[in-house]
């Protein structure tokens, strides 16, 4: 039990799933205001407005920054690490669901021959640049609120 309680009791790891939340969380509501519809699945979502992917790494980063402090290999493998969920958020994971739409777009075709496929591949995939940098600036945010 002692070591539920230092996991819960972690705030690095708090503020890094707090920030998730709230990125999972806000695409649905930007999604309500841009669709107008509700659409509560996109909380368990990948891709979309803000990245929450990046949100949880850049609030873990910061958070790590702000309590073993900014010079510190802490933060260097920290930065390190988010960097490069960053890159694959806007990089590789963006051109799979970039990949993903013109596949379905030929599946589509090729079922008016009467070929059956059982389903589509799933599109959003990865981020654009803005939402990488929306989810940054989120998890940012977030850490300072909570551990600042």
């Amino acid at each position: 039990m002692e070591y539920l309680a230092e996991l819960f009791g972690n705030g690095i790891l708090r503020a890094a799933v707090a920030s998730w939340a709230l990125a999972q969380f806000l695409k649905v509501v930007i999604a309500f205001i841009r669709l107008r519809r509700l659409d509560i699945g996109l909380m368990l979502s990948t891709g979309g407005m803000p990245s929450s992917h990046t949100a949880f790494m850049v609030a873990m980063t910061t958070a790590v920054g702000i309590r073993e402090g900014f010079g510190t290999s802490a933060f260097a493998i920290a930065a390190s690490i988010t960097v490069v969920v960053m890159s694959d958020a806007a990089g590789v994971r963006r051109a799979a669901g970039k990949q993903a739409k013109v596949i379905n777009t030929i599946v589509e075709n090729i079922k008016n021959t009467g070929v059956v496929f059982d389903k589509k591949l799933k599109e959003l995939l990865g981020h654009t640049p803005i939402e990488v940098a929306c989810g940054a600036a989120l998890g940012i945010t977030v850490a300072w609120v909570m551990y600042g």
